[in-house]
């Protein structure tokens, strides 16, 4: 099940707390096309991620009973703010199984990031993730360029590098 593997690569991510490259069989990989996934923000609008070529996406998953995630989403925010302008998304995708447990989550965090709703597991699924948190990062021509799996401050370093890599780039 799901949750389960979460948790178990929830324990090893927070032994290793690094960011790595995942290259489950099936999972999308550095260098392959960005899945088009729909997702539903809070007010039922769905998020194609199709719908984001052309900017910089970081996609984070994310759920209210991780606790490295507890410590990234704030810094995940206003990395949103920060590169907003440039053309970049950062999208937060949420893995509760119950919307109660998010909601509440995010009631006690302000953010101006987008959030959408994967309670089946279905994006994380197709991603091949195996913990939390977890995000890839996508070029605007739709290719995943990087991926990680754990939260440090070394990781929100990384993501700025990235980004700025990513900016740099004509397309």
């Amino acid at each position: 099940m799901l949750r389960t593997s979460f948790l178990t690569a929830l324990a090893l991510t927070l032994a290793a707390a690094i960011a790595i490259p995942l290259h489950a069989a099936g999972s999308a990989v550095v260098n392959g096309s960005v899945p088009d996934v729909a997702l539903t923000d809070g007010a039922g609008t769905v998020h194609r991620l199709s719908e984001y070529r052309g900017q910089v996406l970081l996609i984070d998953f994310w759920a209210s009973w991780c606790i490295p995630c507890k410590a990234s989403f704030p810094q995940l925010d206003a990395l949103h703010k920060d590169f907003k302008d440039k053309g970049v998304t950062v999208l937060a995708v949420n893995l509760d199984e119950q919307r109660k447990a998010a909601d509440l989550f995010l009631s006690t965090r302000p953010h101006t990031m987008p959030v959408v709703f994967d309670p089946a597991g279905t994006a994380a699924e197709t991603f091949g993730l195996k913990g939390m948190p977890s995000s890839v990062i996508v070029d605007r021509k739709g290719i995943i360029r990087f991926i990680h799996m754990g939260y440090t401050e070394k990781t929100l370093a990384q993501y700025r590098v990235e980004l700025a890599q990513l900016l740099g780039e004509h397309n």
